[in-house]
């Protein structure tokens, strides 16, 4: 794929990818192995075919998203592709993104019994594997289950190498958010963690957000991160 063409479908898709969401801003938990495996995958060590699985806000954007970043640190070619409004645009998106070193696809369930997307991915699937590239699928689900109407990109996911993205547990997400705030800058007790996870939803997405809008009112107000400014701030959001 030439430049104009992978800039033309990033322009489309209308997403780049974050500057934080690298391997090293991720805290693994017991997913170490999963994101051991997409670290080889990225630099073309690995598989060449990983199909990995979750729940919304446990994290399986910012993985495909730290394989790119991977990939580009080592002068690779990527792209990421995120289906979940696969409305804005057509599955001509995937023509030809076989020429690049990883391809990295997220929420794949939005096109399960689509026979015209499905028939599209599946050629992309192939020519990836033609090409000798790697290809980096994310879902909510195991293949089995996503309803798929091709056989054929069902029997090929399946046989697949498949992870399941395990979620953090309370102490985990702690760790993760005092560990996202140090590297920010800011200084977080344990006990504004806890309230946090007592008051926000505990997709660490949603608690991401909730450390972006903290961050942001702490700086503004030139205020320490205390519970009652918290749960003042937490009120505005």
């Amino acid at each position: 794929m030439n430049a104009r063409i992978l800039y033309h479908n990033q322009l489309t898709l209308g997403v780049g990818l974050k500057d934080d969401a690298t391997f090293a801003n991720y805290f693994a938990g017991n997913n170490q192995q999963l994101m051991t495996a997409l670290k080889k995958a990225s630099v073309g060590h690995g598989e060449r075919l990983l199909y990995f699985y979750g729940a919304g806000g446990q994290g399986c954007t910012h993985l495909l998203q730290a394989s790119c970043h991977e990939a580009n640190q080592q002068k690779r070619t990527s792209v990421y592709i995120p289906l979940r409004n696969n409305e804005d645009f057509t599955p001509e998106i995937f023509e030809g993104l076989e020429t690049l070193s990883l391809v990295c696809v997220d929420d794949i369930q939005h096109i399960a019994g689509v026979r015209l997307w499905e028939e599209a991915f599946f050629h992309l699937y192939n020519r990836i594997l033609d090409h000798g590239g790697c290809l980096l699928i994310a879902a909510n689900t195991v293949p089995k289950k996503l309803n798929l109407v091709l056989p054929d990109l069902a029997s090929r996911l399946s046989a697949s190498v498949i992870f399941q993205l395990q979620p953090l547990s309370d102490i985990e997400k702690i760790q993760t958010l005092m560990m996202r705030a140090e590297r920010r800058g800011m200084t977080l007790s344990e006990d504004v963690c806890h309230f946090l996870l007592t008051h926000c939803p505990r997709h660490m997405s949603t608690l991401f957000a909730a450390l972006d809008a903290l961050d942001k009112a702490s700086l503004a107000a030139q205020r320490k991160l205390t519970i009652p400014f918290v749960k003042t701030v937490l009120q505005m959001i």
